[in-house]
């Protein structure tokens, strides 16, 4: 296997933990990396917006991407690359998603819009993202830049039961996949975490095969495939371990500094081969 350049990290469910908490040892493990030449990168289904905590403890300096890939920011959160739901997807999509009784959420540049505040799963995103939903009268009226729609129940098996009712509806016209058991993410056609690591790739002009992944759920699926060493969290499910190289701890034992420790760093590059200020 080609020595590692890049590592690219799921958040939710992997950098961070449970309580979404950043840890010590994962700010020591990034740095780390940093100090062995080795560039790091996250990707997550959260709105760029909500990553911008991230940037400082981590020192980010390299494109992120938000909406499972579909924008594709700078650390200051400047747009390199966006895609948008067509407005009649979006609105399919809305439509769908109400015929099976789901709260349904709206992203749309730096807003996140809904219906309802007191629906479920609010709070613990204003705490995820840290940034509180607009409330508006009817989503139907601001379906024009939709980045991407969300169907939310805490009913996980009404939601897989939409997800291929969703499938049917929109086709080739938006990716749709799950982001968490309660969360039904639905974003433009072609949106998935390996084509943003793919993008980076080229941006930074490094091989897949440099490159090292880390996540947690079948969203992180698509970077794995994109990646020439690919790791799930302990957390994971079976299925999205065995579409994995190595399965670390869960990210409520320190799972990604321990593989950032055990699997990462013994595979660095020599030093002049590295990602350097």
């Amino acid at each position: 296997m080609s020595a590692i350049r890049l590592v690219v990290s799921d958040v939710d469910g992997t950098l961070v933990t449970t309580d979404k908490l950043l840890t010590d040892r994962s700010r020591a493990a990034v740095a780390r990396l940093g100090a062995a030449g080795i560039g790091f990168s996250i990707v997550s289904s959260r709105p760029p917006f909500g990553l911008r905590m991230l940037v400082a403890p981590l020192r980010l300096r390299l494109p992120m991407g938000g909406y499972n890939g579909g924008s594709l920011v700078m650390p200051d959160l400047s747009v390199l690359e966006q895609r948008l739901l067509s407005p009649q997807a979006a609105r399919d999509a809305l439509g769908v998603l109400r015929s099976f009784a789901v709260d349904v959420w709206v992203f749309a540049g730096d807003r996140w819009l809904v219906e309802k505040s007191d629906g479920p799963y609010v709070p613990r995103e204003e705490r995820t993202i840290d940034a509180p939903p607009a409330v508006v009268e009817r989503l139907d009226d601001h379906l024009d830049a939709v980045e991407k729609m969300v169907g939310v129940s805490d009913d996980f098996e009404r939601l897989a039961a939409c997800e291929p009712a969703a499938r049917r509806t929109l086709g080739s016209r938006a990716s749709i996949v799950r982001s968490q058991a309660y969360y039904l993410d639905i974003t433009p056609a072609g949106t998935d975490k390996g084509l943003m690591v793919t993008g980076l790739a080229q941006r930074l002009d490094i091989p897949a095969a440099a490159i090292a992944t880390i996540g947690d759920m079948d969203n992180d699926v698509a970077m794995f495939r994109r990646s020439g060493f690919s790791i799930a969290m302990g957390n994971a499910s079976p299925q999205v371990k065995g579409c994995a190289d190595a399965v670390t701890l869960s990210n409520d034992e320190d799972g990604f500094a321990d593989a950032v420790e055990r699997l990462i760093l013994p595979r660095g590059p020599a030093e002049r081969d590295g990602i350097r200020d």
